[in-house]
């Protein structure tokens, strides 16, 4: 190992010595917006991680290649970007979410592999190639929608997927980000089996359509039963679905009044965020950090 991968190396041990222990999850380069990683504020404190939206099992007609991922995510965020905000900034991490809703036109559903195995094999091989060309540091699974009776298929496969990519020291970090009512039972069977290699749950809680603290209170409740409530992330969507302004962070109080630990925040996306200023990843982790600073 060179002297300045050792060098970058005991920096990040230093910063997880000495951080707070929250994190900010943020989605990056999915709509098309040409985004770019300086223009979002982070706060050096806190473990900040940027989720590359999105790798996707198809090519560019969305025709489905067998566990064979390709990065479709915008052409700002390339390999060097990731390389410099990561050099920035040591409390950083960078990973690739897996899916999504849809490539162009096309939805895109999980699908039932001919072959679990050969899925695994080409998915591990071709995930292992887009993170070392981007210097990744973890996966993110974003399947939201299923062919009916596929739940095994999925659970087996993005279980083993997760497990063999940490063995191999391709990623160290793992985040689910089940979907509303249609796709959690997957991601509960999932995390059922797999739960000891996953990170982080960043549930969609702007799909749960509540838009008041209350009800953003006991959908977070229902999925800390189904999930690991240490593990979960409340969510945000910005200018989209589900509560909205500053009634999130009345939520993410209301969460803590009642018992509750917020040990981080997932946002989407940093896309939409420039035309507020980034307002809600300022304050996401002003919150996380217990400053009233903006």
């Amino acid at each position: 190992m060179d002297k300045l991968k050792l060098f970058s190396l005991f920096v990040v041990l230093i910063f997880d010595q000495f951080c707070e222990g929250k994190v900010m999850m943020e989605y990056i380069g999915a709509t098309g917006v040409p985004v770019k990683f300086e223009s979002v504020p982070i706060n050096d404190g806190i473990h900040f991680h940027f989720i590359l939206s999105f790798a996707i099992d198809a090519d560019s007609s969305g025709n489905y290649q067998n566990g064979n991922f390709s990065p479709y995510w915008v052409e700002t965020l390339t390999p060097s970007a990731v390389a410099a905000v990561k050099s920035r900034h040591p409390n950083v991490k960078a990973m690739a979410s897996l899916s999504g809703w849809s490539l162009g036109d096309k939805v895109l559903h999980w699908y039932e592999p001919k072959n679990r195995e050969l899925w695994i094999s080409n998915a591990v091989t071709s995930l292992k190639t887009i993170a070392e060309n981007y210097h990744l540091d973890g996966m993110d699974i974003d399947y939201e929608r299923f062919v009916k009776g596929s739940s095994s298929s999925f659970a087996y496969c993005i279980g083993e997927l997760i497990t063999r990519l940490k063995k191999q020291g391709v990623i160290s970090v793992a985040t689910i980000a089940p979907f509303y009512s249609t796709a959690a039972p997957y991601y509960v069977e999932l995390f059922k089996g797999y739960g000891g290699v996953i990170d982080y749950v960043n549930h969609q809680f702007y799909t749960d359509r509540v838009k008041t603290p209350r009800g953003y209170l006991e959908a977070f409740k229902l999925r800390a039963n189904q999930f690991d409530k240490e593990k979960l992330l409340p969510s945000y969507e910005i200018n989209g679905r589900g509560i909205q302004g500053d009634a999130f962070f009345d939520a993410l109080k209301m969460l803590e009044a009642n018992g509750l630990d917020v040990n981080g925040v997932m946002i989407f996306s940093a896309d939409d965020s420039a035309s507020n200023g980034f307002y809600f990843e300022r304050k996401s982790q002003a919150f996380l950090l217990n400053s009233t600073s903006l």
